[in-house]
């Protein structure tokens, strides 16, 4: 919704007190609901464009990236982001365990990863 009607120019201004754009916000929060549901409690492969990212170069690659990307784009990409991951979720119990661990090697349950990607989506905005 805070990206709603911003062109390219509005997208990638940074923030006062950062270097964060409106634009790198949406793909790293795409690219979180992602890696939290597709990767981490479903145990799917991450779909593009994830993948393919140079994450190994750039750790920051979402905030980087998002740049060369369209508005619209970025808006798509975490429109359908959320919509797989409820998709993914629909009718799973919130004390289910995730299949994958994080980086740590740790199993969350739905619950957990739904309050953090709450704090995570409302820390951003």
């Amino acid at each position: 919704m805070k990206a709603e009607g911003l062109n390219r120019e509005q997208l990638n201004q940074p923030l006062p007190t950062s270097s964060l754009t409106i634009a790198g916000l949406l793909e790293h929060l795409a690219c979180v609901e992602d890696s939290w549901i597709q990767k981490v409690f479903l145990g799917r492969p991450l779909p593009e464009p994830w993948t393919s990212a140079p994450f190994d170069l750039d750790e920051d690659w979402a905030f980087h990236s998002a740049a060369d990307d369209a508005p619209n784009a970025l808006r798509e990409l975490y429109e359908f982001a959320c919509a797989r991951a409820r998709a993914g979720i629909q009718g799973t119990s919130l004390d289910a365990v995730s299949v994958g661990p994080s980086r740590s090697g740790r199993q969350f349950s739905l619950r957990w990863i739904l309050v953090h990607m709450i704090e995570e989506t409302a820390r951003h905005c």
